[in-house]
């Protein structure tokens, strides 16, 4: 799978942007603001339907302009995908596959996969939870489409749950809130088996990676939820439900819901070690490669494609040894590398200059 052709008209600095990339490594060199890192985020969005950068889709539309729209057409073994994306501002981004829409957002997802490597991976491993519990997330979507459809659905019944107790607070009715509880349960409960089987999937694949990047010892995750629910013993339904009915007054009280995956905390652990806390800013920078390239691994192997690779300015931030181990993905498939000096990047293939908002 290929991309064979991008068009971007006011997104980001782009008014107009048609860009026909190589099938194998294509190299975009440029200075820092020249707009290599928006090229990599629209590629990105086509198949995650989201910003790698975590920013609200309003930021993509071009200052003084009202919409931005990205299009791109991928070569897959059925033949040809075209994704096409509006994004307004205000209002709903409208979503096209082959020029129709698509039923849900899953069908997106299942069409072309993507694995971005950038430079604040490192914040997976640094900062709080968040944002691996987004890693875990994205993941399962990108391998099961369904656990996408499970993930808004939970996300959808925490927030009319957490609306009605914010409203009305102690004077919440309680049938209401029962039904809200049952939805979350239900999803969130979902949600929690998808991250397990995510885990799972990954065991083999994050040691090996780890090991491929340059590394001796173990990485392994460490998972900690406050509602009982654990990676050998499950979540449940009946679990989650349960916790949602022990703390109900508290979340009267604080107006918020205080259990359940939103609230999980998946824990990275090198040798027996937290590795928010107790690594070096080098480890912390390898166990962070090393997830995005066990994630490449799993999604080449379960959905038997090679996923876009998006290097985001990485080799700036690798020392030679880890940036061979980089390098052995780099023949296995299409791969955008954005620098702004050349000769940083130990690869060979096509090379582009960004400049002045185009391309060639």
């Amino acid at each position: 799978m290929h991309l064979s052709w991008l068009e971007l008209r006011d997104t980001r600095c782009y008014e107009l942007l048609r860009f026909a990339p190589d099938e194998g490594v294509n190299i975009l060199v440029g200075s820092n603001g020249a707009g290599k890192t928006s090229i990599l985020e629209a590629i990105a969005y086509l198949g995650l339907l989201r910003s790698f950068r975590g920013t609200p889709d309003d930021a993509i539309v071009r200052n003084e302009t009202d919409r931005a729209v990205i299009r791109g057409e991928f070569a897959v073994a059925s033949g040809a995908t075209r994704v096409e994306i509006e994004l307004p501002r205000p209002g709903r981004r409208r979503v096209l596959i082959n020029g129709k829409r698509p039923q849900r957002n899953r069908d997106v997802l299942a069409q072309i996969p993507v694995v971005a490597f950038q430079p604040d991976d490192l914040d997976l491993v640094k900062r709080g939870p968040s944002l691996r519990r987004g890693y875990l997330d994205d993941l399962a979507a990108q391998l099961w489409p369904q656990a996408g459809a499970d993930q808004q659905d939970y996300d959808r019944a925490v927030r009319q749950r957490n609306s009605l107790l914010k409203q009305a607070g102690r004077n919440a009715d309680a049938i209401t809130l029962d039904v809200w509880d049952d939805r979350v349960a239900t999803a969130g409960a979902a949600v929690f088996d998808h991250r397990v089987r995510v885990l799972e999937t990954l065991d083999a694949a994050l040691g090996e990676a780890y090991r491929l990047v340059g590394e001796r010892g173990t990485m392994t995750w460490a998972y900690a939820a406050n509602w009982g629910a654990t990676i050998e013993g499950g979540g449940g339904v009946d679990r989650l439900r349960d916790a949602l009915a022990s703390r109900r007054s508290r979340d009267l009280d604080q107006r918020t819901t205080s259990a359940g995956p939103h609230r999980d905390d998946p824990a990275l652990v090198i040798d027996g070690r937290p590795a928010r806390t107790m690594a070096s800013q080098g480890e912390q920078r390898t166990v962070a490669l090393a997830l995005r390239v066990a994630a490449y691994r799993v999604l080449s192997t379960v959905r038997s494609t090679k996923p876009i690779l998006l290097l985001d300015d990485v080799f700036s931030e690798l020392d030679p040894e880890h940036a061979r181990g980089v390098m052995t993905l780099l023949d296995t498939g299409q791969v955008f590398v954005t620098t702004a000096r050349e000769d940083e990047i130990p690869a060979t293939g096509m090379r582009w200059t960004v400049e002045e908002r185009a391309v060639t």
